[in-house]
């Protein structure tokens, strides 16, 4: 009697429903917005909203240079006289633009490396973090550009130089994000695995280093601009022709506008770099936006 009962309530609650999204100015149910607005897609703001930014840069700058002239054109040329030197200059400055970003990308990828397996030592042990962590941040605090002559004694010429550069730099976030995106596990799904007996390395693996990825991606993304510095300042000592190279040949004869052609083509890398390490996170960590509140 009580499943006959329990299916008519359910067959009336039925006809009751349809009734009421058949009557005229009753709202359906639909799609919540937090769905809707997480739909596949770029969208326009996506695109728009920094060439906007671009716009009022570009707009400011040229207030400041040319119509305002609250600055000498010696000291920041207006953005025609860079863009005109830009194109001039094509030929010298893109392959430099190409040795700056190979040189930004070696050294981002062992600073990450490097930076992700001391990071792990140090949760992995206290001890060691009490040791060795006093020790990182003075390396850090260490001024890196005092330190470019040096580097030309102590390891030579070339690239290595630009390395060392780019891995003083870039290290001690990422170490710092992912020590602590390991030592900050969810304390729910620590209680998963030790009430399913996962060993160190099985609850290492499916637990703790999936859940520190989100903060390590921050560190990475810290890193990325600061690569894009370390390489810059390391071919200010070195002899590859690359756009910091080419800054300083460029400033020693007085041509600042291909000057800063030069630094706008830096701050452009480092853009793009930063978004494809922004995509990077969004196509390995999916999760992370679907559990998050969207902006």
């Amino acid at each position: 009697m009580t499943q006959i009962r329990t299916r008519a309530g359910a067959g009336e609650a039925e006809r009751d429903t349809g009734a009421a999204a058949d009557a005229p100015g009753v709202a359906t149910p639909t799609t919540p917005p937090a769905v809707a607005s997480r739909r596949p897609g770029v969208r326009p703001a996506t695109v728009g909203l920094p060439l906007l930014g671009l716009v009022i840069a570009v707009t400011v700058w040229w207030l400041v240079t040319s119509g305002l002239k609250l600055v000498h054109p010696a000291s920041l040329p207006p953005p025609q006289d860079v863009w005109a030197a830009l194109t001039a200059a094509a030929g010298v400055l893109l392959p430099a633009l190409g040795i700056t970003t190979l040189m930004t990308l070696l050294g981002f990828v062992l600073s990450a490396a490097a930076g992700v397996l001391i990071g792990m030592a140090l949760a992995a042990s206290r001890r060691a973090e009490r040791m060795f962590a006093p020790l990182l941040v003075a390396i850090n605090a260490v001024p890196k550009i005092a330190l470019g002559p040096l580097l030309v004694v102590s390891v030579g010429w070339g690239e290595k130089p630009i390395l060392t550069m780019v891995f003083l730099l870039c290290f001690f976030p990422i170490v710092l994000s992912t020590a602590t995106g390991l030592t900050t596990t969810p304390a729910d799904l620590a209680e998963l695995a030790r009430s399913l007996n996962a060993s160190w390395w099985q609850a290492f693996r499916k637990v703790r280093f999936p859940a520190a990825l989100p903060q390590i991606f921050v560190g990475l993304k810290v890193a990325m601009p600061l690569a894009a510095i370390g390489a810059v300042i390391g071919e200010f000592y070195s002899d590859k022709p690359g756009l910091g190279y080419q800054i300083l040949q460029y400033n020693g004869i007085g041509d600042t506008a291909t000057a800063w052609a030069a630094i706008v083509l830096i701050a452009a890398m480092s853009i793009l770099l930063y978004a494809a390490l922004s995509l990077v996170e969004r196509l390995a960590l999916p999760w992370v936006r679907a559990t998050t509140s969207a902006r």
